[in-house]
């Protein structure tokens, strides 16, 4: 821990997370730290890999104030309104951009990518689609011109790891000091173009399975890479279940022309399922959108209204609680008296 003297306060960045532990640097040098009793209270801030924090010695003793955070709910409802989750799970902190990675091979899938735009959208941060296996199709554009289609105004970039296909387009989001955490499932193609963008092989990476389509978790852990040209890469394990958490305005963001074309409703109040006079059910029966979009827009609100009334009903709780709470402690002063 060079530059560093015992007992003195240290401001780090978290570099890595494992089970009990962390890796923590000062830009100089990294080292293996372990959070102080009081971080593991209920609401107090927990150490993510992206994350400030004042460390001393080989503890870390405060996260400081996050700009931003990805975070999803905890993995285990599968999108059941009835298993919802329970709790948050935040993945990373203090971003820039977020890549959605998604494979031009069985892992392409159109509704999962509008899915992580919502999950992006809700905490307010920046995404860009980065569609992996580019030179497994003679004309991938066409990949990128349906993604386009979906994705208002996101960047959308083709790449294939195996040429280099499209990794210059990239180089513009490693600036130094910038940071980008990569999402998508097991088998897009993560870690492999994090190997290529950085120029030799550091993250393990293992082939799609031809059988089902799908990736191991090559990936276990949370690291922050800092690459040759200063900018800095989050690898995150591959995610099964795309959970909500937060309930803000990411169904709005992410299909911004439903919203759009929801003002022209005969009522203020339309649900764009039945009603008459609906120009959401007018542009779908017109082509202008496919109805499987609609039905992943409704899906998702669901999901985020159903969130946030239960969310709220808990909040409800916790305040009648803490007032119960307040009002046992003043009884119990005026018995004394």
């Amino acid at each position: 821990m060079e530059n560093r003297h015992p007992g003195q306060v240290t401001p780090a960045r978290v570099v890595g997370v494992r089970k009990n532990s962390f890796y923590t640097s000062n830009g100089q040098k990294e080292w293996l730290a372990t959070v102080a009793g009081k971080l593991q209270q209920a609401n107090r801030r927990y150490p993510v890999v992206g994350d400030w924090v004042l460390v001393t010695d080989t503890v870390i003793h405060e996260v400081l104030a996050r700009k931003n955070a990805l975070t999803r709910g905890a993995s285990g409802g599968r999108g059941k309104l009835e298993v919802m989750p329970m709790r948050q799970q935040v993945i990373a902190a203090n971003l820039d951009t977020v890549f959605i990675v998604c494979g031009l091979d069985r892992d392409y899938n159109l509704r999962r990518i509008e899915r992580y735009l919502t999950l992006v959208y809700n905490c307010d941060l920046a995404p860009a689609i980065i569609l992996t296996k580019a030179d497994l199709h003679q004309d991938p554009r066409t990949f990128a011109q349906e993604v386009e289609a979906i994705a208002f105004g996101v960047p959308v970039h083709l790449v294939s790891a195996r040429d280099a296909t499209g990794l210059a387009q990239l180089e513009s989001y490693l600036a130094p000091g910038r940071t980008i955490t990569m999402i998508g499932s097991s088998g897009a193609g993560k870690s492999t173009l994090l190997n290529r963008l950085y120029g030799k092989s550091i993250q393990a990476t293992k082939a799609t399975s031809e059988k089902v389509g799908k990736g191991t978790h090559t990936t276990t852990s949370r690291d922050l890479i800092v690459m040759p040209k200063g900018g800095m890469i989050i690898d995150n394990p591959g995610i099964r279940e795309i959970a909500f958490w937060d309930a803000d305005k990411g169904v709005e963001s992410a299909f911004p022309e439903i919203e759009r074309l929801a003002y022209g409703c005969r009522f203020s109040d339309c649900s764009h399922a039945h009603e008459p006079g609906c120009r959401v059910l007018q542009a779908v029966a017109n082509g202008e959108i496919a109805q499987e979009r609609l039905d992943s827009y409704h899906k998702m609100n669901r999901e985020l209204n159903y969130l946030a009334e239960r969310q709220h009903k808990s909040a409800d709780r916790v305040e009648k609680e803490r007032w119960k709470e307040v009002a046992l402690k003043v009884k119990a002063l005026k018995k004394k008296r």
